[in-house]
């Protein structure tokens, strides 16, 4: 396993201060971000050894107005590490929120820090 989470903590940094990986406590500060690392798997194993590895992460925005600019900002900050944009949608959410949810996967050469997409 090989862990990139501080990486990806880092780069939503550089959008918005208000950063967490668990439930946002403070709503006072827009945009509101929160990121989950969904899966941190092998993806290929020879020799015994992990080679690479799958990960994905969900990321969540909230705002009171638009969360256009922040997806933007996100997308390029996380995109910059090597992975991919698999989904990007808005959510419903009864607070009035504006709500966005993006989802990214790449897959981690164990031998580098370098994150790579392959089919």
């Amino acid at each position: 396993m090989k862990n990139v989470k501080d990486q990806v903590y880092a780069a939503l940094l550089s959008v918005t201060k208000n950063v967490s990986d668990v439930y946002p406590k403070d709503w006072a500060d827009f945009p509101t971000i929160q990121y989950v690392e969904e899966d941190n798997s092998v993806y290929e194993r020879t020799d015994d050894k992990e080679q690479s590895a799958r990960v994905a992460y969900k990321v969540d925005i909230w705002d009171n107005k638009s969360t256009s600019e922040a997806a933007l900002a996100v997308d390029e900050a996380i995109s910059a590490l090597g992975l991919i944009r698999t989904s990007c949608r808005d959510q419903p959410d009864p607070s009035g929120l504006k709500h966005k949810i993006m989802r990214y996967e790449g897959i981690i050469a164990m031998n580098s820090e370098v994150v790579y997409w392959n089919k």
